[in-house]
């Protein structure tokens, strides 16, 4: 079965600005992610202004890594000509792990200078990014990015003069996908965020997900090989992350099986009294 999808990605155009569908639903995601952010912190004990300040610089480098990702991925010659596309993020082409980068250092940024445990900052930012990176992927449908290799069956067909696919040509719908694993995520996250010791492994969890999903999905989708006809750039980008993330499950495993001994052991005070009745 073939969806046809004939939406200009520009949804309107005054004067010479044009307005993307993409940057909207960019910018709605950033507020969908701060808000979710907003409502899981208080329970931690994070400060609503140091988490608003701490959002708006990982909106910032989150978007700014996330598009410096995709240039150095997608054809970075044609960028180094046209210098001034490079951050036409309203345009579509964003790659999620530059995102993930660059909003990880915002969150560590952040927690020194406003004194904010990192892990608890990192397991807000996972529930953040996991909601606005689903709207996202609603503009990367709009626009016709993110596709995967071209299907005699089920799939995609783009018929817009003005999309990112290859038009009148049916793909697989590799963004619709990563729409469905991003909600996936959020659904899943947001209903552990309250049972998961301890702090810090929520960000763990997302990361292990989604490093394995997108080394998964990119088996579909229409890039560029860097190994020898088998592995993508982002899959090489999954299996690093995924095998960095690995120690840190362990530290955080380690530091809450050690928790219930070290809170069994009697106080000085207890071991006292427990003298005195005897």
């Amino acid at each position: 079965m073939l969806i046809k999808i004939g939406i200009d990605p520009v949804l309107v155009t005054i004067g010479g600005l044009k307005i993307h569908w993409y940057g909207i639903m960019i910018a709605i995601g950033l507020y969908a992610g701060i808000q979710v952010a907003l409502a899981d912190s208080p329970r931690r004990g994070i400060d609503r202004d140091k988490l608003m300040n701490t959002a708006l610089i990982a909106a910032v480098l989150g978007v700014l890594g996330g598009r410096l990702y995709y240039v150095v991925q997608n054809n970075p010659d044609f960028y180094l000509h046209h210098l001034d596309r490079i951050l036409a993020v309203w345009e579509g082409g964003m790659a999620f792990f530059g995102a993930i980068f660059g909003g990880a250092v915002a969150l560590i940024v952040s927690s020194i200078i406003y004194r904010i445990p990192l892990w608890s900052l990192l397991d807000v930012g996972a529930l953040g990014m996991t909601i606005g990176q689903a709207f996202g992927r609603v503009g990367n449908i709009i626009n016709g990015d993110i596709v995967g290799y071209r299907t005699n069956g089920w799939g995609f067909e783009y018929t817009n003069p003005g999309t990112f696919a290859p038009r009148d040509v049916p793909v697989q719908p590799a963004n619709l996908y990563e729409l469905l694993i991003a909600v996936a995520l959020f659904i899943l996250l947001w209903n552990l965020r309250k049972r998961i010791r301890p702090e810090g492994m929520l960000a763990m969890i997302y990361l292990l997900l989604y490093t394995t999903s997108q080394f998964l999905i990119f088996f579909v989708r229409d890039n560029v090989y860097v190994i020898d006809q088998t592995l993508k750039q982002a899959q090489v980008t999954a299996i690093v992350v995924f095998v960095l993330t690995l120690p840190f499950v362990a530290y955080l495993l380690r530091k809450e099986r050690a928790r219930p001994a070290a809170t069994s052991e009697p106080s000085p005070q207890e071991s006292r009294a427990g003298e005195v009745a005897g």
